[in-house]
């Protein structure tokens, strides 16, 4: 994956945009608010925890603009896929807000969120193991009206096994084989920006390269992804950004290669 960085901004952007159309929100339960200016998608100091508990994050910012592959790391317990959810909207944000694509979304609901153009694709239950690929993939483009085949072929395009196995069962699949059906899900909603959760969690050196090299494909389009990742110098190797999270604050932040680069980064959670 030596030209990861090249030819980043192909102008192939259909995957990732829909018509003004077919783009208006749904009903929402709280709102959203013009909040133009920043990263594309942005946490912005954001202190939360799930429910009535205590705080899980505290003050973390993570952004994300378009083009861009974002990653966050940390060491186990650090907060990473809480990070994730928070933007999402699974977990109460109780300071700092949500902003994506020039409005704020701090008071919307996770299926509001994905209206607004969030694809977020949790680590684990992140398919329908008894439908076939294909019907997966038409569950995944449920909000949309227009014509999704176009899509879908971007799809194949894209993970072209899921093409020759779209009739199997997604459960028969293998741990690489699901996952991609899962991202695949994701884009089939056309989002703004796409969120991955332990994306190669489970899966071979062979599959984390294959998956990491679809995904430098998805931000060459001008789709953002935004992804937590426990293979930290794998990840960082592609990342524009990366975010180093302890104790669900901000602990280092800066482009994959400064990161790689840090000596206290590597030593602390890279190995040396």
């Amino acid at each position: 994956m030596s030209d990861a960085y090249g030819d980043r901004g192909n102008k192939d952007r259909s995957i990732t945009k829909e018509s003004k159309a077919s783009m208006q929100p749904g009903p929402q339960h709280g709102e959203a608010h013009p909040a133009p200016g920043g990263p594309f998608l942005i946490g912005d100091t954001m202190t939360g925890g799930y429910g009535s508990g205590p705080d899980i994050l505290h003050e973390c910012t993570i952004a994300v603009d378009e083009g861009e592959i974002a990653v966050i790391v940390g060491p186990n317990g650090a907060g990473k896929s809480t990070a994730m959810k928070a933007l999402f909207g699974m977990l109460d944000v109780r300071a700092g807000h949500v902003r994506l694509a020039g409005q704020d979304i701090t008071e919307l609901t996770p299926q509001d969120r994905v209206k607004q153009g969030m694809g977020f694709v949790p680590q684990t239950q992140n398919i329908f193991t008894s439908m076939t690929v294909e019907e997966n993939l038409e569950m995944g483009a449920f909000i949309r009206t227009d014509d999704i085949r176009p899509t879908m072929e971007q799809v194949y395009d894209l993970f072209p096994i899921l093409k020759e196995k779209r009739y199997q069962a997604a459960g028969e699949l293998s741990g690489g084989q699901r996952q991609q059906v899962a991202v695949g899900r994701a884009l089939m909603t056309r989002p703004k920006v796409l969120m991955l959760d332990e994306p190669t969690a489970g899966v071979s050196p062979i599959v984390m390269d294959e998956l990491f090299d679809r995904i430098i494909e998805v931000a060459r389009t001008g789709l953002p992804v935004l992804m937590v990742e426990q293979n930290a110098r794998q990840a960082l190797e592609i990342a524009d950004k990366g975010y180093v999270l302890v104790q669900g604050r901000n602990a280092h932040t800066g482009t994959g290669k400064e990161l790689l680069a840090d000596p206290e980064v590597r030593q602390s959670f890279l190995g040396g």
